[in-house]
């Protein structure tokens, strides 16, 4: 979530689609792609390479005999806005089936106008259909001293969208993790970051709404 030093990356956005395409395996025969776009809580942020929940992923996949590429392209300190000025070039890269959008805890964190929040995580969903992928959207909370009607309106972004805009939902990122009576042993000293004993806990939050969108073959 929150760097110290954060990303400067705020954009124009992506021309918008909404129509959605069935995600199916690539045509020359290569894995499906799953692309994750996230900030520090997916970009491994205080702990060591391949310890994060992605790269747990990437090794579920291959225990569990999927093809699929994993492809983590999440960026410590990224706000929605961030996310959503790399979304068209990463699309045109690497042609995702699954797009999974980690988003929005910088923006609450930094009190950016929650509607914002909403229209960029609205245009991600939009542009990644249009790109042909499937959307898995993870949804956030903020600490109880943000106020119990701002978490509830913050919380009320990623279910809204989620039924509107007909894509996948994890409702609570961080379930088991923040909420849970072990908090404090799930956490970095930061408080901010979970540490690596969160990892498996987070990939599991993920995975069954994951292996859903998978293409099939």
């Amino acid at each position: 979530m929150k760097r110290r030093h954060c990303s400067a990356a705020l954009a124009a956005g992506l021309l918008l689609g909404a129509w959605p395409v069935r995600a199916t395996a690539a045509a020359d025969g290569s894995p499906p792609v799953i692309l994750v776009v996230g900030d520090s809580l997916s970009a491994e942020y205080g702990l060591a390479r391949g310890r994060g929940w992605v790269a747990l992923l990437e090794e579920r996949l291959a225990q569990q005999r999927l093809r699929a590429r994993v492809v983590n392209a999440s960026v410590s300190g990224d706000t929605t806005a961030g996310g959503r000025s790399r979304l068209g070039a990463l699309l045109q890269q690497h042609r995702p089936a699954v797009v999974v959008i980690e988003l929005g805890g910088n923006d609450a964190l930094r009190g950016l106008p929650l509607t914002g929040t909403r229209d960029n995580l609205r245009a991600m969903i939009r542009a990644s259909r249009e790109a042909g992928a499937r959307v898995l959207l993870l949804g956030m909370d903020m600490p109880p001293n943000y106020g119990e009607r701002f978490r509830a309106d913050f919380r009320a972004i990623y279910a809204d969208l989620a039924r509107e805009e007909k894509v996948a939902l994890v409702p609570f990122f961080l379930a088991g993790v923040a909420d849970g009576p072990q908090a404090a042993a799930l956490f970095q000293p930061d408080r901010i970051h979970p540490n690596e004993k969160a990892q498996p806990i987070l990939l599991d939050n993920v995975w069954p709404q994951l292996r859903r969108l998978l293409p099939k073959g």
